[in-house]
């Protein structure tokens, strides 16, 4: 007669769990009870390249052979992760002589523990157990982790049991390059847990209408004064709505950290004694290249590629790009928010000795629907940019990985 299992939570850490196989069912299983802090034994005569890097960093020890039952001294839990049936059954019996749970790979059945399909939502882990089905296990946690990540989710403050552990903080999230499904898994989760948003013009607008409608949306493009002023206005929300007990993100295109002043607002907040996490992004000095068919590396072609900001003008006192060395450099040259002074910054690369000759790429809005792309060389990119009405934002794009990919 069928009968339901018992699901429990294991507290594994410093607990030693054996894993027999080094294989692909190995390589999924064991990250997993190393966040859990688990003494890892792995015992088996090969391992993927992944398990060995495991080894090779001492999170887990490693008997380059076949199991023993002595393998399972002091074990709390084991997992067979073999194809070979007659060996997982020799094991099993091993582990329930001794009482130690067996979870078994080849065969849910014949074994005494199961492994559910799991989501984790920051403190909160949602475990699956479909009966002994692990699509229906997979499908069940699918629904629940979209349900946990979503606006409205039951986590969200008013349960009592989600964000307001994260009251009065600010989180710096990068929001990737332009394309809302690039941004990050943790970045999302902090975005459907917010009580205020400060958002960049360059945040894709998607993630914005997923918002709870009791989220406090503030457009920092929309802020008044010059530059400086705004950004002091930025951190003084910032640090007012955390004070007040809010969870703010600071939400930014790319990177926070790449030309984002995310560095600026992080000072500001700690100063005034306000908790900050910070989520990288994707940034689009490399994803739009990418996004287009640029690696901005490639064997054989450049072993560097160097990011830096055009908005300023090679001549202007406040520039701190030394762009003489930047035409002498060999690899790739990124330039961001460089169209408007496109003409400029080639012509200051020719006169300091860049090949007119060199690849030389434009993409507009990369990643989104509205990308657009030109391709001439260092000589010709300004004039070709300004005949195809490229404008901001845009990614420039220097050196022969322009052409690397392209098919004869």
């Amino acid at each position: 007669m069928s009968v339901n299992p018992y699901p429990l939570g294991l507290r594994l850490a410093g607990r030693r769990v054996v894993v027999v196989g080094g294989g692909t069912v190995a390589t999924r299983r064991v990250p997993a009870l190393l966040d859990a802090g688990a003494d890892v034994l792995l015992v088996s005569p090969e391992l993927t390249p992944a398990l060995r890097a495991h080894v090779d960093a001492g999170r887990l020890h490693w008997e380059p052979r076949r199991f023993v039952p002595a393998d399972l001294n002091g074990a709390w839990l084991v997992h067979v992760a073999v194809d070979d049936r007659t060996a997982a059954a020799a094991v099993s019996a091993v582990a329930a002589e001794r009482r130690i749970f067996c979870v078994r790979a080849d065969d849910r059945f014949a074994a005494s523990a199961w492994t559910p399909a799991v989501t984790r939502h920051g403190p909160v882990t949602v475990a699956v157990l479909g009966g002994g089905d692990p699509h229906r296990s997979r499908a069940t946690r699918d629904a629940v982790r979209d349900l946990l990540d979503g606006p409205d989710s039951p986590l969200r403050p008013e349960t009592g049991t989600g964000k307001r552990r994260r009251a009065g903080q600010v989180a710096l999230v990068g929001a990737g390059p332009g394309d809302p499904e690039l941004i990050t898994l943790r970045g999302w989760r902090l975005l459907a847990e917010a009580d205020v948003v400060v958002a960049d013009r360059l945040v894709p607008g998607l993630l914005l209408d997923e918002l709870h409608p009791d989220v406090e949306l503030v457009d920092a493009s929309k802020i008044p004064y010059g530059p400086s002023r705004a950004q002091e206005e930025i951190n003084r929300i910032l640090v007012d709505r955390a004070s007040a007990g809010a969870f703010v993100v600071r939400l930014k295109g790319g990177d926070p950290y790449v030309f984002g002043r995310g560095g600026e607002e992080l000072l500001a907040c700690a100063a005034a004694g306000v908790p900050v996490t910070v989520v990288p992004g994707v940034t689009s000095s490399i994803a739009v290249p990418a996004s287009v068919g640029i690696p901005v590396t490639h064997r054989g072609v450049a072993h560097e590629f160097t990011v830096v900001s055009g908005h300023l003008a090679p001549d202007h006192p406040d520039s701190r790009v030394n762009w003489a060395a930047l035409a002498a450099l060999r690899g790739t040259l990124v330039i961001l928010m460089g169209l408007k002074n496109l003409p400029e910054i080639t012509a200051t690369l020719l006169a300091h000795g860049r090949d007119p000759a060199t690849p030389a790429a434009v993409v507009q809005e990369g990643t989104t629907p509205a990308q657009r792309t030109i391709h001439s060389t260092l000589a010709g990119v300004a004039a070709d940019a300004a005949g195809a009405g490229l404008r901001p934002p845009a990614v420039v794009v220097v050196g022969d990985v322009v052409s690397a990919l392209d098919h004869p």
